[in-house]
């Protein structure tokens, strides 16, 4: 049986990275030569790269997220003392194939075998995020990908969720939005979206206005969420 907040859902919307695509992959790939600051660097860097689209956008500079991604990047390489431009343009590259979740390719055959509609919405630039799902092999299973690159602001502004809406053509409040960023989760709430917090790393709830309507640890819970699985 359905959630009493996901019982009317025409689309599925997912935030990409850490979503989807495992962003702490780029320096698992090279933790031969990161050694053990390899999980220092994988989150450091993931701090930066969020504080600095959160910064663009409240001073109204914004920048593609591949260049936010080296600047963070940049900023940890340094942080931690590790000067190495060939391991710099290594990790660079892999943030284009991050892998993705291993739940992801069926979840979302699941849901399309039951006509939802299914989109990716994230602050990755278009080029990124097409690298990504075609790595993932699950471009047959998404109905769009969209990108902050159209209204030239991160989220969690609400434009960006306006974008979904557009384009899949669903209200928001039959849409049901994913993401495995509390703070994303919250202002997708904010937004009228009825939203699935994939609480991957346990973290606590965030203490911002709106809240998700409810908690799954993995994406493979989704479909039960929904009623169809």
């Amino acid at each position: 049986m359905a959630h009493p907040r996901f019982g009317d859902i025409g689309a599925c919307v997912f935030d990409a990275y850490g979503t989807l695509f495992d962003y702490n992959s780029a320096a698992a790939r090279h933790a031969a030569t990161l050694g053990d600051k390899a999980p220092a660097l994988a989150e450091l860097w993931r701090l930066k790269q969020l504080q600095y689209t959160w910064l663009r956008s409240l001073m109204g500079r914004y920048a593609g997220f591949w260049q936010v991604t080296g600047e963070a990047l940049d900023y940890s390489m340094a942080a931690l003392d590790v000067e190495d431009p060939a391991l710099r343009d290594g990790l660079m590259d892999a943030y284009r194939t991050l892998d993705a979740y291993p739940e992801v390719p069926e979840m979302l055959a699941t849901l399309r075998a039951h006509g939802l509609k299914c989109a990716i919405l994230s602050n990755g630039e278009p080029g990124m995020l097409e690298s990504a799902v075609e790595a993932a092999g699950i471009a047959g299973s998404l109905d769009a990908v969209l990108s902050v690159d159209e209204v030239g602001i991160f989220k969690p502004h609400p434009s960006v969720y306006q974008l979904a809406v557009d384009r899949l053509g669903a209200p928001a409040a039959r849409v049901s939005f994913q993401s495995s960023n509390a703070w994303d989760a919250n202002g997708a709430a904010a937004f009228g979206f009825r939203v699935a917090w994939c609480n991957r790393f346990g973290q606590g709830p965030e203490r911002v206005p709106e809240a998700p309507d409810a908690e799954i640890t993995t994406l493979a819970e989704l479909p039960a969420l929904l009623g169809i699985g």
